[in-house]
């Protein structure tokens, strides 16, 4: 196959509404030779925040010498985003050839496996090939039932910040969620957690004694922001004063304190991680699509942005950092969000929306969520190509204001093209 054969191979078996289980994840694996089963990982459910705190104990892992993969979902641009090794994408050839390999074990079986349960085992192929020290690895959904959770005991089972997210699959409550999330501690294991309510906790609390796990919560009383602007924040935790994070918002310096619980639990089983290692790795670390400048001039920034907490955090950034300005919103949606609870809490914040069409099945006609912004009170129009959109914000937004664009990760990538193009 050609790499581009490759990728149309994998999104031909996207599915929706597929049994949740492990047994065709397993079922794969053991046709490859349980890949898995020798690598190390450190494996990160929740619903926000998982992305970021990936990307960070992974920036740091490296910076410590260990050849460290870092698989994550979505992609924002390009597929090779979702599979990296010390900060660089899989290579196109190898798509092309570990999906060629794969693709007569994935067809000899009796039900097909689905496209995130597919990269799920050609990440683990991919990662043992080039011989990783350790696997940074993102659960997809939930935790219990993901495809990611046939993996033996990590190193450490990290859960991030949680809230009410695909409820139809994983419960209508946040004990409920935590609790399916929970479902990557594994036996005699080390977990990190953020803070959540103490029921929340509680659940933590239950799982990790029942399985004879070691638990430690994310060391939020210590955490003391001392600087911001556009271009970073400084943050002290603990001991370790004077940090750096490239990624902007209150919220990532809570994700920092979860990776530094992390890492010192890293420390504590042998792995060798220094804190000049900490501190670059901090410093250094990329995350694209999360409150991302992607042009200064005009200010234009994306945020993937698309549940009730992501736009909490929005709301906080878009008062810390745009204050002064035109904000202009460009945005789009999924369908099966509750897009009305989603826009209400920045409507005060925002000049106008402008309404775009993302690039999904789920997606909700631009011209709909723009009637939609109007009954409720705000400025809105909409546009059938994303170019025009584009377009229409930043004539709108001016010299000295900015386009925000959040609502869906699947708009993300257009975006920054016809960005790139203007």
């Amino acid at each position: 196959m050609t790499r581009d054969q490759a990728e149309a191979y994998i999104h031909s078996k996207f599915r929706k509404g597929s049994t949740p289980g492990l047994y065709r994840t397993q079922a794969l694996l053991a046709k490859m030779g349980n890949p898995e089963r020798k690598l190390k990982f450190i494996h990160i459910a929740g619903t926000n925040g998982k992305g970021s705190t990936a990307s960070m104990t992974a920036s740091i892992l490296t910076k410590a010498g260990y050849r460290t993969g870092l698989f994550t979902s979505p992609f924002i641009y390009r597929f090779n985003e979702r599979l990296q090794i010390d900060g660089e994408q899989i290579a196109d050839a190898d798509v092309a050839e570990l999906i060629t390999w794969l693709h007569p074990k994935v067809e000899a079986m009796e039900e097909q496996v689905t496209e995130f349960e597919l990269v799920t085992c050609m990440a683990f192929e991919y990662f043992l090939r080039q011989n990783c020290d350790i696997v940074v690895l993102e659960v997809g959904m939930g935790g219990l039932k993901d495809a990611t959770n046939v993996i033996p005991t990590p190193e450490v089972a990290v859960i991030t910040n949680i809230g009410l997210d695909h409820t139809d699959a994983l419960g209508d409550t946040v004990e409920k969620i935590a609790a399916n999330k929970a479902g990557i501690f594994k036996e005699n294991g080390h977990a990190v957690v953020y803070r959540g309510t103490p029921a929340v906790e509680a659940v933590y609390e239950k799982v990790c004694a029942e399985r004879n796990i070691q638990l430690n919560k994310a060391d939020f009383d210590t955490l003391r922001p001392i600087s911001h602007d556009l271009f970073g924040q400084t943050f002290s935790c603990g001991s370790r004063e004077n940090l750096e994070l490239p990624l902007l918002g209150d919220h990532q310096l809570h994700n920092a304190s979860v990776v530094l619980s992390i890492v010192d639990t890293l420390i504590e089983k042998g792995w060798n991680i220094t804190e000049q290692n900490i501190r670059d790795g901090l410093r250094d670390v990329t995350w694209p699509g999360r409150f991302d400048i992607v042009s200064r001039k005009p200010l234009f920034i994306i945020d993937g942005g698309h549940n009730p907490q992501c736009i909490d955090a929005l709301v906080t950034n878009i008062r810390d950092y745009l204050t002064g300005r035109r904000v202009i919103a460009l945005v789009g949606v999924l369908a099966d969000k509750d897009y009305g609870e989603m826009f209400r809490p920045v409507m005060e914040l925002v000049d106008s929306f402008v309404c775009i069409t993302p690039d999904s099945p789920r997606k909700l006609e631009a011209k709909e969520l723009a009637a939609h912004l109007r009954s409720a009170g705000a400025k809105a129009e909409g546009f059938d190509r994303v170019e025009d959109g584009v377009k229409a914000a930043l004539s709108l937004a001016g010299e000295d204001g900015a386009v925000l664009c959040f609502g869906s990760l699947y708009s993300i990538g257009d975006i920054h093209k016809a960005v790139e193009r203007i």
